[in-house]
């Protein structure tokens, strides 16, 4: 098996950009953190878009389809902003026949408190045993994007009864 790692941006891949304290989307945060934890996979890397999910627009998300879509690997990993990961993976729900989790980081992966790399392991173990279809692991659990959301004051994602739709 082999696992594709689509990152897309979000804060989970911001870096440190200048003396004013400002951050960005800088390289994918992906790479330092398989290559420190030694993984036993065969994976590969692509930098899609390097966005704030914020600024994320519907051809964005067309373009994270139409990559997907086309990808030979059935195991996919998207690291993406928490904002808009729910609309991103409302759109993916098109696809059916890959297992797909989104994932990211409520800080960026090079800070040392940063959740990344729990949440990328923990996306990459539901990459391997779920069922065909789209989910969303962060925070140690894994959710349908249709009855998800952020919970911005609790800086976690949390069920809801309320269906969302694209």
């Amino acid at each position: 098996m082999k696992i594709k790692f689509f990152a897309v941006g979000g804060t989970i891949d911001k870096v440190y950009f200048d003396a004013l304290s400002t951050y960005q989307v800088g390289p994918p945060g992906i790479e330092n953190i398989i290559k420190d934890a030694r993984v036993n996979f065969d994976y590969e890397v692509v930098s899609l878009i390097k966005k704030d999910s914020l600024e994320m627009t519907a051809e964005d998300r067309e373009l994270i389809l139409e990559a997907i879509e086309k990808e030979p690997s059935n195991h996919i990993v998207v690291t993406h902003g928490t904002d808009t990961m729910v609309d991103t993976a409302l759109v993916l729900k098109k696809i059916k026949d890959k297992v797909i989790v989104l994932t990211g980081a409520m800080e960026p992966a090079c800070f040392k408190s940063s959740d990344a790399a729990f949440n990328l392991g923990s996306a990459v173990a539901s990459v391997q045993t779920l069922p065909q279809g789209v989910y969303i692991s962060i925070s140690g659990r894994v959710f349908d994007p249709s009855k998800v959301k952020k919970d911005r004051d609790r800086k976690q994602f949390v069920e809801t009864q309320e269906q969302h739709t694209i």
